[in-house]
């Protein structure tokens, strides 16, 4: 398969890591693309100028140390303020810019923001066009994120994947679900296969990626260039080494020793702390341990424990202590179940965390 670009950006492989408010930070994303994944998006961060300085945007920010491409995700209702948006970032290192059109949060909806720009066609090409040609002089690609529509009785993912590849758009990443669904019901990969018949830009399918021969079947099905996985990477980051390796062998790697996890785990926790500090780190934490343990014996106890622990080294040391024993009693770790990423609560472009 020739090699796989964002405009003039060769990307690793066709196995992206989907942009998730409060999880897909700098050290997870980090983690996933050691792990396998190709490219990665930030969480969403606002266009409102006044919120471009808070720790929360500065965090979501960061990009200290990771491999390239650095590609940030902006969302916004105004298409100055997005091409504003744009320009301050490109300024501050992004290769990449992608527009979300895609979350489906209330909280973002009800302001015009995400997914509900679907239902202005007009106001969403104007939004693109003003990233676009802010991030020309640049020479900075712009792709976009968006659902199949609306609702059931509105879709127009087609139609506004060949309004946006008009305007200059580089890559369209489609999740298989209306707003209307949030993340609800299954993802449908019919209208997926429509925008990648209907553009030449490279096509993204998003949605109920969850293991190895789902990403094969969806790939096949679609006629996508690239395939997106969000919840099912949450305490699973290894994932796209598994879909990796069974794209090009049609075998299964073994799960990860005990002894890695206890390595990758424990890293992304020293990582982890580091960006977010001693506060916020530990609570923060929280989740991505529950999602690691979810499986795994005696694991439901220490997440209990370990939402009881205010301090870093304590909820660290409670950790190496737990899979350092776990590792006298397996090897390996048990084999996923296809839809184990779905018992996590769904945070993919979650709302409230724009700023």
């Amino acid at each position: 398969m020739a090699l796989l670009r964002i405009g003039h950006i060769p990307l690793e492989n066709r196995l992206f890591v989907a942009p998730m408010a409060g999880v897909t930070d700098r050290p997870f994303r980090q983690l996933c693309k050691a792990l396998g994944a190709g490219y990665a998006v930030s969480e969403m961060v606002t266009s409102r100028k006044d919120l471009w300085n808070s720790l929360k945007t500065s965090r979501r920010a960061n990009h200290d140390g990771e491999p390239g491409p650095i590609a940030v995700q902006i969302a916004g209702t105004d298409a100055e303020m997005m091409a504003d948006a744009a320009r301050y970032n490109v300024d501050r290192g992004a290769q990449i810019i992608d527009i979300n059109m895609g979350c489906p949060a209330k909280k973002v909806c009800n302001k015009w923001a995400g997914s509900a720009l679907m239902q202005n066609e007009k106001l969403a090409v104007e939004i693109a066009q003003a990233v676009v040609e802010a991030c020309a002089s640049a020479n900075v690609p712009v792709t976009l994120k968006m659902r199949t529509g609306w609702s059931d009785d509105h879709k127009n993912a087609e139609a506004l994947a060949r309004a946006f590849e008009g305007v200059g758009i580089q890559m369209l990443t489609v999740h298989g679900r209306t707003r209307e669904q949030g993340y609800k019901g299954f993802a449908e990969y019919d209208t997926i296969a429509a925008v990648k018949a209907a553009v030449r830009v490279p096509v993204v399918a998003n949605g109920d990626i969850t293991s190895p021969e789902k990403a094969r079947d969806v790939l096949a099905y679609t006629g996508a260039d690239a395939i997106m996985v969000g919840r099912a990477a949450q305490g699973r980051p290894w994932i796209f080494r598994e879909i990796g390796h069974f794209l090009a062998t049609g075998e299964h790697l073994a799960p990860p020793r005990v002894a890695e996890l206890r390595h990758l785990l424990l890293d992304h926790l020293l990582d982890h702390y580091q960006l977010y500090g001693e506060g916020t780190g530990v609570r923060s934490a929280r989740k991505h341990i529950a999602w690691y343990l979810r499986s795994l014996p005696g694991g439901e106890a220490l997440r209990q424990h370990i939402n009881t622990i205010e301090d870093c080294g304590v909820q660290w040391q409670a950790v190496a202590d737990y899979l350092e024993q776990l590792a006298t009693q397996m090897d390996r770790l048990p084999v996923a179940a296809p839809d184990e990423a779905h018992d996590a609560q769904p945070q993919e472009e979650s709302a409230g965390q724009t700023a």
